[in-house]
């Protein structure tokens, strides 16, 4: 840049030159003072221009230390988030171990839970079956003392039996009746069916008949056939609707229903036993079994 702002310089001086033989000492100075003017104004220039470029200079450099700076900037950013992006994986990878884990125990507890459940279902069929015994001896125990009432009662008419010389055929029918009975209470239950229909086929209707016939229908109950039981029930219902075992014969026909699963008559006949006998045993008893029919 330098050598450019020289040759104006020298072109001023080669016309000074050819003008030095004409021209006078005074504007031989003249000149000179314009001349150093000049050159003083161009090394004014050639500073500032130095003073610029060294501006430059610095400002590329600093731009060029900012570049490095943002460089290693990024750089460090980038292993940063390189290392957030294994320790997520690392992360994600461990979530995955544990909720295998907890799908692994989830599993193990349905399995718990369902052995769980099949146990207290067995334990409730266990529970139906001691209830339905303790409902037999109830109903065993309120029968026999009907039973002992039907006894003396039939102590009497064989007493008047025995003054108009009858006496003979009641005896026979209350051993035929009581040899039935003592079968059921045994377990016997095919030879009582047996003893009693023998009885009612020879006595149809006597003080004993619906209990003879209402002991038949039990002793199906009680080997499970609850289809024949119910059939029999009905007989007692149908044949001795005076009699004390309609209530008890009604109520265990809805049992059998239950038993069967058909949920529908069971309600029906349950709460008929509710309806028609309101304070006894046999309507608390269809009550607690209305609560388990859903």
């Amino acid at each position: 840049m330098k050598r450019l702002l020289i040759w104006p310089l020298l072109a001023s001086l080669l016309l000074m030159g050819s003008f030095l033989g004409c021209a006078s000492t005074d504007d031989l100075n003249v000149l000179n003072r314009n001349l150093s003017q000049k050159i003083a104004g161009t090394d004014d220039r050639v500073a500032a221009l130095n003073e610029k470029l060294v501006q430059v200079k610095a400002a590329q450099e600093n731009v060029a230390v900012e570049v490095v700076k943002d460089r290693k900037s990024n750089e460090a950013a980038i292993a940063v988030l390189r290392r957030n992006q294994a320790d997520s994986g690392a992360d994600v990878t461990a979530l995955k171990e544990q909720i295998q884990h907890l799908s692994g125990q989830i599993e193990d507890l349905r399995m718990s839970l369902s052995q769980a459940t099949a146990k207290a279902n067995q334990r409730n069929e266990e529970n139906k079956e001691k209830i339905d015994k303790v409902l037999f001896k109830v109903n065993f125990i309120e029968n026999f003392l009907d039973i002992g009432e039907k006894k003396d009662a039939g102590d009497k008419t064989e007493r008047s039996g025995d003054q108009n010389g009858g006496a003979k055929g009641k005896t026979d029918k209350n051993s035929l009746y009581a040899d039935a009975y003592d079968a059921f209470k045994e377990g016997k239950y095919e030879k009582a069916r047996t003893d009693f229909q023998a009885f009612l086929k020879q006595f149809p209707n006597t003080e004993h008949s619906d209990d003879a016939q209402f002991w038949t229908g039990e002793s199906f109950y009680f080997e499970k056939n609850y289809e024949k039981a119910i059939l029999e029930y009905e007989k007692v219902i149908k044949s001795y609707p005076e009699g004390d075992k309609v209530s008890y014969a009604l109520m265990k026909q809805g049992l059998s229903f239950l038993k069967l699963g058909d949920k529908a008559s069971a309600k029906l006949i349950l709460q008929q036993v509710i309806k028609d006998f309101p304070n006894t045993n046999q309507a608390r008893i269809a009550r607690e079994n209305l609560l388990q029919i859903n």
